[in-house]
């Protein structure tokens, strides 16, 4: 009895011990990021030449190529109209173009949203693993029963299994490839030499180049990266946000 009475109280000491852990560190993940923090990130700077409030058109080409039901289009064209251009819907009468392609939009982690900023405009994304199992164990005490413990670590598992299951700390990341086309200056003279790489089934590989002539546009490309977090987030929450963070830093490249 005696023996059975030490194996429950070692049993209950780990349950109390492990659970406490968890159940601290599922507490400070909800008090530490129970605020919707959002974070809009550019690979590169783009400068734009200033020009007459004349050459002020732009023709603007958004696409949303993630699962995601986005409204960023109209906003978009509202802060370049705030900002006093012309939107046109004609390539032809603009003097800048617009073009951007949402790529991503899914839950992720910080790591991720790195890869994707640093690899910039066109590079691959790396996805980052979105959660981790972390082991839980207790060293027996020598001369114990080794049951009483096992139990109370099996116990106290699935107590903190319960506690994180209930507090998640839950990142959304955007990942949006921006090009932008200038005409040139007067009496500047751009010259285009283009690139590419195709492959045609398994076994072909076709490589085509494009050179000499007088470019129409100056072109320019960076990657926005934008981030949501906050405990047990639903993308919901965070998509106004998202999307104005995404407008108001296109916007400020005008």
């Amino acid at each position: 009895m005696k023996k059975l009475s030490l194996i429950i109280k070692m049993s209950l000491v780990s349950v109390f011990l492990i659970t406490g852990f968890s159940g601290c560190s599922a507490m400070s993940t909800a008090i530490n990021k129970r605020n919707l923090d959002v974070q809009t990130k550019m690979s590169k700077t783009i400068f734009l030449e200033p020009v007459a409030p004349s050459k002020r058109v732009i023709f603007v080409d958004i696409r949303n190529t993630s699962d995601k039901d986005l409204n960023i289009t109209n906003s978009i064209k509202f802060k370049l109209k705030s900002s006093g251009y012309t939107i046109t819907d004609n390539p032809d009468n603009a003097h800048f173009m617009l073009q951007a392609n949402v790529l991503q939009v899914e839950k992720s982690d910080l790591r991720t949203a790195r890869n994707a900023l640093q690899a910039g405009f066109g590079g691959a994304i790396m996805g980052g693993a979105i959660g981790a199992v972390t082991g839980r164990g207790i060293t027996p005490y020598s001369g114990y029963n080794h049951k009483g413990a096992i139990i109370g670590t099996i116990l106290g598992s699935f107590g903190g299994m319960l506690a994180d299951a209930t507090v998640k700390d839950i990142f959304y990341v955007m990942i949006t490839d921006l090009q932008l086309k200038e005409r040139p200056s007067e009496g500047e003279v751009i010259t285009q030499t283009q690139n590419t790489s195709a492959t045609s089934g398994t076994a072909t590989t076709l490589n085509q180049t494009v050179s000499g002539g007088k470019a129409k546009w100056k072109i320019y490309r960076t990657r926005i990266v934008s981030t949501a977090n906050k405990v047990n987030l639903e993308f919901k929450e965070a998509q106004a946000t998202l999307e104005n963070g995404l407008s108001k830093s296109i916007g400020g490249i005008f």
